[in-house]
């Protein structure tokens, strides 16, 4: 027989798009329009309802980029239109641009009651399925125009309403009534079906011809003339191959709704709280028709901004939760980067997500539901496990540059052993539309075939698209079961995982370690502020917490403010979402957060004054926030320096610390053209280009810097990434670099006894830089405190240390322990990592020798194998500015603070300290001296905080880990009366006794293991 498979599916696929598709709707008339304006920002919906408005006419333009504007749609139902299917149709004037990003609209009633969203993929909203003739439709529509930010990564002023300018972006184009012809509509939906599925079948198969041959049965009974009153006829030529079952060993997809809303993106924070009304609205509309339908929802932060804003939403969502049509997911305020966030933030993520699912919706939430994040640190197994987490899913690791994962499903094994069942879904989106290409997709791609059967789907329009659509719940109904397709079930995530588990369990295999992005390297660094911000709330929310607690145990006047650090704690949350922390938003959102951070800092500053001022009157007196003893050099009221030893977790007189005279201090010495800083550890050398040309261990008798190198080498690499411009850190940067060594001036500013300072001041492009490499008294840290003004275009900063240091790996803090990695580059995964992400420190080491570099606010790093003269060195590099154009133009331009320091003959404990000290500084205010609040008696248990319980009980938390990698025995003890101790989860809630004795609380802890401890103070 001759083929003329070509001809037929050309035949059909004209057809489709030029007859079938447009007779949808059978019959249109206009609705009549009047618009409001909204000056400003958005107003409630009863604002609206009493505004002024004036008459409009389609083909107008509207729409200022990010202004609302409000349109009054009104008509009435042809009596003609009597039994049939009226919906109203609206296109405010959609782009070619994705769902999302671009115009979006809530449809209110005439009263103000949100009806549904209305989205590209999704515009209409339901009047009868079928009329009486003669109603009355009087709607309000709330449009936004949003703008398109991002085409090819192009700068634009669009990112920010200060900079996007007043002309109109759209023109509306149509609002109409219409009659849905629902025979036509399956018809599509049935050729649609069965043609995704034709396209994917091998042409040697029987089954694709069968496809074939029924579709162009189908198109024979169509009359292209008269497809409304052919439809049925054609829709029966199709019947047979729909029917026809899918085989006993096809793939089992269980497919659930799914509309992954980014928290800020390419739109402020502001406009995301009307994105998930929209959506929420839309999903809660389409369970009425679709009683199977079930809706992944996660990020509990937008929960709650639509229980705020949009009542009568919420009330909608409280139902479909209650009727099994909505799955909370996630157990997370948001989805946060999974990189960057410290321990605890990370640990209230789950706690805060996980208790307002139980208290508002009554659901215990079973995963970490993280599909779009960069990247996920090797703590969360454990993190998961504490908070009666069973299971965790990501998307992201699709996008992988170099490395395919071996895995779809497997266990995840954390830093300290805990495994974690985990799910990578095959189909390699989170926003399918039960195509059947990403079916067929699945199928092929997935690695456990012949050891598992099944894998999950995500569907539905995300980012403000709207969600599901009744389009995909009709095509998970045809594929349920389809012969040669997978086999579709909607159910919730939780009935995937559980039967995958029981299933492949057993068998499955195991991925030990962090799961690492081969992609998005930059997000460690662009925005720099942003990071700043993030790095200084989260320890100024310890210091905090820590200084209310103790003003709590010990004056019961004090009242604790549970609600303001609630509210604190969120806010930091919120702006760890996985695009506004790395950086990748647009300018208004990266504005916001900068002054978001600045209040949330001077709020925290005055909680902090107010818990010290509580206990008490007192002398100047040095308080310590972290866990371990300092001695060190603080900066007293009148500005004077003092050197204090201040006990862990309490405080110093500085009057106490004044009269204690040291025997060594910081000196300073020119000689040779060098100016040579030194204390009883260390002596610096910086040159007249102000760069360091010898760091001496002095204990160790051993030079730090690798032979003829010159240390914090500041080194400007061209940026130019081929995709993803605040995203990517692409390895060809690497070619290109210039040393910038020139300096403006190079002189002592501080010349002891306490502290010793060079400043050095350099310039560059348009940039300028000024450093003061300072070393203090009885220190082992060389501090580099920096200031730049940065006015680079497209260029990366980084800071070198050459070190003299044989390292076959390097150790990074990451939340609650320490991460490896090779220094070498044998394997692809390893080269991969030529960009990786710490926290306070990073610390290279061969046997018996290490040096750490630490950091206040920095968390892009590179580590290399260096050799030089005699032998093989290792050069460790912070990653400290960039400047991509999108998207965002500016971003990073302007003044930037933070401060690195270099530690010489640094253990993996004394990088723990070390880190702990620069990003806790001490607090000087008038105070009683204070006994450690708490204590415990072994450095390798590190306190993560101390915090009352958050419950409102009184009850001391205090959280600890093991940070050394080993196992530890440890006491602890506290400096209030104790009158019971639990061992709890992550949400506080009590899992078993703690075991006392005469000396305090016992610990046993295995390497990186977390406890959390809930003490009943003595009343």
């Amino acid at each position: 027989m001759h083929d003329d498979r070509l001809l037929v599916e050309g035949r059909l696929e004209r057809a489709l798009r030029q007859f079938i598709r447009p007779a949808q709707y059978a019959d249109r008339v206009p609705l009549t329009l009047s618009v409001w304006h909204a000056p400003g920002e958005p107003v409630p919906v009863a604002e609206a309802i009493d505004a002024a408005y004036e008459p409009f006419e389609t083909g107008t333009a509207w729409g200022k980029p990010w202004s609302t504007s409000w349109f009054r749609l009104r008509g009435q139902v042809p009596e003609s239109w009597r039994g049939r299917h009226v919906e109203v149709v609206i296109d405010p004037g959609f782009t070619g641009d994705g769902p999302g990003f671009q115009a979006e609209g809530l449809v209110y009633d005439a009263e103000g009651v949100p009806l549904k969203g209305i989205h590209p993929r999704n515009r209409h909203i339901p009047v009868a399925a079928a009329a009486r003739g003669g109603e009355p439709v009087d709607l309000l529509l709330e449009a936004a125009a949003n703008p398109a930010v991002l085409h090819d990564f192009e700068p634009t002023p669009l990112g920010d309403v200060l900079t996007a300018g007043d002309g109109l972006i759209y023109r509306f184009a149509s609002a109409d009534l219409a009659v849905l012809d629902e025979d036509v509509w399956r018809l599509t939906l049935d050729i649609e079906v069965l043609s995704e599925l034709m396209y994917e079948l091998d042409a040697a198969r029987p089954r694709r011809h069968e496809i074939l041959r029924a579709l162009e049965r189908s198109l024979d009974a169509l009359d292209l003339h008269d497809v409304p009153g052919t439809a049925a006829a054609a829709r029966a030529e199709l019947a047979e191959v729909l029917a026809s079952p899918a085989h006993a060993s096809a793939h089992r997809i269980s497919a659930t709704g799914h509309a992954h809303i980014d928290s800020a993106w390419l739109w402020p924070l502001r406009e995301t709280v009307r994105k998930a009304s929209r959506t929420f609205a839309n999903v809660t509309a389409l369970a009425k028709d679709y009683p199977e339908l079930v809706f992944a929802c996660s990020q509990a932060q937008q929960y709650a901004w639509v229980k705020e804003h949009q009542p009568h939403i919420w009330e909608r969502v409280k139902k479909a939760v209650a009727d099994g049509n909505w799955a909370p997911v996630g157990s997370m305020w948001v989805e946060s980067d999974a990189n960057m966030p410290g321990g605890e933030a990370l640990a209230r993520q789950i706690t805060h997500g996980m208790r307002f699912f139980r208290e508002e919706l009554g659901v215990q939430t079973e995963e970490i539901w993280l599909p779009d994040s960069f990247g996920y640190t090797a703590a969360f197994p454990q993190l998961a496990k504490l908070a009666g987490v069973r299971w965790f899913l990501t998307q992201k690791l699709s996008w992988n540059q170099s490395n395919k994962m071996p895995h779809h499903t497997f266990w995840w094994e954390g830093i300290d052993g805990t495994r974690v069942f985990t799910h990578f879904p095959p189909v390699d989106t989170y926003n399918s539309q039960i195509h059947g290409a990403e079916l067929a997709h699945a199928e092929r791609n997935f690695t456990e075939k012949g050891r598992a059967s099944r894998s999950l789907v995500p569907f539905g329009w995300g980012d403000g698209g709207g969600g599901p659509t009744r389009e995909m719940l009709e095509k998970a109904r045809r594929t349920r079961s389809l012969e040669g397709s997978p086999r579709v079930e909607i159910e919730k995530p939780s009935a995937f995982f559980a039967a995958a588990e029981e299933e492949y369990g057993a068998a499955a295999p195991v991925w030990s370690g962090e799961l690492y992005l081969e992609l998005h390297r930059a997000t460690y660094t662009t925005q720099a502020a942003t990071k700043r911000g993030n790095r200084r709330t989260e320890h100024a929310l310890r210091e905090a917490e820590l200084w209310c607690t103790a003003a709590a145990v010990r004056d019961p006047a004090y009242v604790y403010p549970y609600a303001t650090l609630d509210r604190l704690w969120k806010t930091v949350l919120l702006h760890q979402f996985h695009d506004i922390l790395p950086g990748s938003s647009i300018a208004w959102v990266h504005r916001e957060a900068r002054d978001t951070y600045a209040r949330v800092l001077a709020e925290l500053d005055e909680l902090t004054a107010a818990a010290v001022r509580s206990l008490g009157p007192g002398g100047p007196t040095a308080f310590n926030a972290s866990p371990y003893a300092r001695s060190e050099v603080v900066t007293a009221e009148d500005g004077g320096l003092v050197h204090v030893n201040v006990p862990a977790l309490g405080s110093k007189s500085l009057a106490e610390a004044a009269s204690y005279t040291r025997e060594t201090g910081a000196t300073a010495l020119l000689a040779d053209g060098e100016i040579q800083l030194l204390n009883e550890h260390l002596r610096v050398a910086v040159d007249a280009d102000g760069l360091l040309t010898s760091v001496h261990d002095i204990a160790a008798h051993r030079e730090v810097l690798s032979p003829g190198s010159r240390g914090n080498l500041l080194q400007l690499h061209p940026d130019h990434p081929t995709h993803y411009d605040a995203w990517d850190l692409d390895k060809h940067y690497r070619n290109t670099h210039t040393d910038l060594t020139a300096a403006e001036s190079v002189e002592l500013v501080e010349d002891g006894p306490l502290r010793v300072a060079v400043r050095v001041v350099r310039a560059f492009g348009a940039s300028r830089i000024t450093q003061e490499i300072r070393l203090a008294a009885g220190s082992r840290r060389v501090e580099i405190v920096t200031d730049v003004d940065w006015q680079e275009s497209e260029k990366v900063l980084k800071a070198a240390f050459p070190l003299d240091v044989h390292a076959e790996r390097s150790a990074a803090e990451i939340q609650f322990g320490h991460v490896h990695r090779a220094t070498h580059a044998n394997t692809g995964w390893d080269a991969a990592r030529f960009e990786i992400c710490a926290h306070r420190w990073l610390r290279v080491a061969e046997e018996a020798y290490g040096v750490a570099v630490l950091n206040d606010s920095t968390y892009g790093h590179d580590v290399t194998r260096t050799p030089h003269g005699e032998g093989l060195g290792t050069t460790v590099r912070l990653t400290l500015l960039r400047a991509p154009h999108s998207p965002d133009p500016q971003t990073d331009l302007g003044p930037h603070r933070f401060t690195y320091a270099l530690l010489p003959g640094a253990t993996t404990g004394d990088a723990v300290e070390e880190g702990l000290a620069l990003n806790l500084p001490l607090r000087v205010a008038a105070a009683p001296v204070l006994p450690s609040l708490v204590s415990v008696d072994n450095p390798a248990v590190t306190v993560e905080s101390v915090k009352l319980a958050d419950d409102g009980s009184g009850d001391v938390v205090v959280r600890l880990y093991e940070s050394r990698g080993g196992r530890a025995a440890a006491t602890l003890t506290t400096s209030f009366a104790v009158s019971a101790a639990e061992v709890t989860d992550l949400l506080e809630r009590p899992l078993e006794a703690a075991h006392t004795d005469n000396a305090g609380l016992v610990l046993a802890l295995r390497p990186f293991q977390i406890v959390t401890l809930r003490l009943r103070p003595v009343r």
